[in-house]
């Protein structure tokens, strides 16, 4: 039998006081947001029967989330990242500045601060294992005009699904780098073929997901910022073609414009011009920037990020 107290004076007062509405001080935004939250929690608790031994169950879980960092791992695979896009996309529209390459999350294992590197040069810090491979592309407008001088910052796992930083084995900025496009709006970058991961086997992030019945596992991707002034900032990645989950991303990150083909090259001239040892795979990907006054959006949202110079 489940009792219906949401509407009691009782509890629409203990809600207020809670939040702090009752007080002058704290931020009134904050307030709201938390008046909501609550009154969400405590309806949902009424509606679903949520027995004491339920809400103890997340509460400590919630413990165990923040023990393990994996918030930020959570919230992509709950599908709060992509929703977020799907706003930011909508907003766009209403604005009138849709358009261009689509955007995609960003992730919770971006460094700021890669190195600056020059045309054709490596992403890694040394010998990385792996299948080679040549990233580039063009940056354009929406015209189809070249842009020069535009900032390109990629970052992906190595052949373990492992992000640099993160994994101690690596070097802090290997497979991280930027590159500014040349006059022909040009980007050149010799990399490795990256590896898709999965979610940590019984960590905080697939308890949820297990009990979701689905699974934690993300295909080989490819992060990207690109950026330049007067111009919308891009946070997206691409999804190398025949992963098999590139349609089946745990985190929902996945959008048909952006998954590529990696095309193998046997070419001996080409391996010589490149530098590489032997057969490399070919990836392409242009990237479309859509003009803007608004200053706002010329840089990647604010959140937290790893910084090394604040580390």
């Amino acid at each position: 039998m489940s009792v219906k107290t949401m509407q009691t004076e009782a509890v629409q007062a203990l809600l207020k006081k809670a939040a702090g509405l009752d007080k002058e001080g704290g931020n009134p935004r904050f307030k709201n947001i938390m008046h909501r939250f609550l009154s969400d929690i405590y309806q949902m608790i009424e509606d679903l029967d949520i027995t004491p031994e339920e809400f103890w169950q997340g509460a400590n879980y919630l413990n165990e989330l923040g023990t393990n960092k994996e918030a930020v791992l959570l919230a992509p695979g709950l599908g709060f990242d992509h929703y977020l896009d799907i706003r930011e996309d909508a907003k766009d529209e209403l604005a009138g500045i849709a358009g261009g390459t689509p955007r995609t999350i960003e992730g919770p294992l971006y460094v700021e601060g890669a190195p600056i590197i020059q045309q054709g040069d490596k992403m890694d810090d040394g010998n990385t294992p792996g299948q080679e491979m040549l990233l580039h592309g063009c940056v354009k407008d929406e015209q189809g005009n070249p842009l020069a001088n535009a900032m390109v910052d990629i970052w992906h796992a190595d052949t373990k699904g492992a992000y640099s930083y993160f994994d101690p084995s690596q070097s802090e900025f290997n497979l991280r780098r930027r590159i500014r496009t040349d006059e022909n709006g040009q980007y050149v970058v010799r990399s490795i073929v990256p590896s898709g991961y999965g979610c940590p086997p019984g960590g905080s992030t697939m308890k949820v997901l297990e009990n979701l019945g689905r699974h934690g596992n993300r295909p080989a991707h490819i992060h990207y910022f690109v950026s330049k002034p007067n111009f919308k900032h891009l946070t997206s990645q691409i999804n190398l073609a025949g992963d098999e989950y590139t349609f089946d991303d745990f985190a929902f990150a996945t959008r048909e414009e952006l998954v590529v083909d990696a095309n193998p090259v046997n070419d001996a001239k080409l391996i010589s011009e490149h530098g590489f040892k032997g057969e490399y795979l070919d990836v392409e990907f242009d990237v479309t920037l859509v003009k803007t006054d608004e200053e706002t959006i010329q840089q990647a949202h604010p959140r937290a990020r790893v910084s090394l110079e604040q580390a």
